[in-house]
């Protein structure tokens, strides 16, 4: 089964819409069945489009449908669903750039004064900011 997007399964709904009308206008007494190729596109688009929206459209009891999508996917015929999962894992990852580890520069003159540099900058002055530092006396 190829997947449709929900434009494309809208158009479909507007389709078999039509095919329905057509069906009802054409049908030989009002007790009629539906018949199975329109029960089973409607379950189809059940798969894209929420099944209270597609009954609603095709003039459907809601519950019909539900009836109908629940017999085809849990009778002997049934496409297997895939099994539940119980945990997924999720690789840790932040959609935000993760800051630089901080730079930490600590500097002492003969006459005693210190400088102490923490920064989360990528890239200091670092060459002017010593430089500075130490010609000052």
């Amino acid at each position: 089964m190829k997947t449709m997007t929900p434009a494309q399964a809208e158009h479909q709904l507007t389709d078999l819409a039509d095919q329905f009308a057509h069906w009802r206008q054409h049908r030989t007494t009002r007790f009629e069945h539906i018949p199975s190729s329109l029960w089973e596109q409607a379950i189809t688009l059940t798969a894209v489009l929420p099944l209270a929206s597609v009954a609603k459209r095709l003039r459907l009891r809601g519950r019909d449908l539900q009836k109908r999508y629940a017999a085809r996917h849990e009778g002997p015929g049934a496409e297997p669903l895939p099994p539940a999962l119980d945990c997924v894992e999720v690789p840790a990852s932040s959609p935000w750039p993760r800051p630089a580890p901080p730079t930490e520069i600590e500097l002492h003159r003969a006459d005693g004064a210190r400088l102490w540099i923490r920064s989360h900058e990528p890239q200091l002055p670092l060459a002017a900011v010593v430089r500075t530092f130490l010609e000052r006396l």
